[in-house]
């Protein structure tokens, strides 16, 4: 499974947020430890993907409610193999949105950087263990 992109990705972002290294080291470790990282299949934990739309003047923001987990949530989900992260965030916004048209806000210079990353456990579910989920935000 590439895992190129993303690791770019996590480069890109730790040289943009420099106080952020331990959680890109964290991110980049998991990432190395598993050639899987980026399928649900992945047991300990997985890549996740996720966008936060905002209205073109900054002043509002779309949120999902998630049935699960009963919460308010930026549109987002599981890359599903997708190695280019930012393509399955875009999926994912589309099809929970409704909506088709999106454009990522760039650097100045220009190229892709997530805006945040995190960490977060997802309870067990049926036949589900707990995992963490490895969210990439854009």
């Amino acid at each position: 499974m590439h895992r190129r992109h993303l690791n770019e990705l996590l480069l890109r972002y730790r040289q943009q947020f420099p106080a952020e290294h331990e959680l890109v080291a964290r991110f980049q470790s998991f990432v190395a430890a598993h050639t899987d990282c980026l399928l649900r299949t992945c047991v300990p934990g997985h890549i996740t993907a996720s966008a936060w739309i905002v209205s073109a003047d900054g002043n509002a923001a779309l949120l999902t409610h998630h049935r699960k987990l009963g919460r308010w949530l930026q549109l987002g989900g599981h890359v599903d193999g997708e190695p280019a992260v930012d393509r399955a965030a875009l999926r994912e916004a589309q099809e929970e949105s409704g909506m088709a048209a999106f454009t990522f806000v760039p650097c100045a210079d220009g190229s892709l950087v997530p805006l945040d990353l995190d960490v977060h456990p997802i309870p067990a579910r049926k036949q589900e263990p707990e995992h963490l989920h490895w969210d990439v935000r854009f």
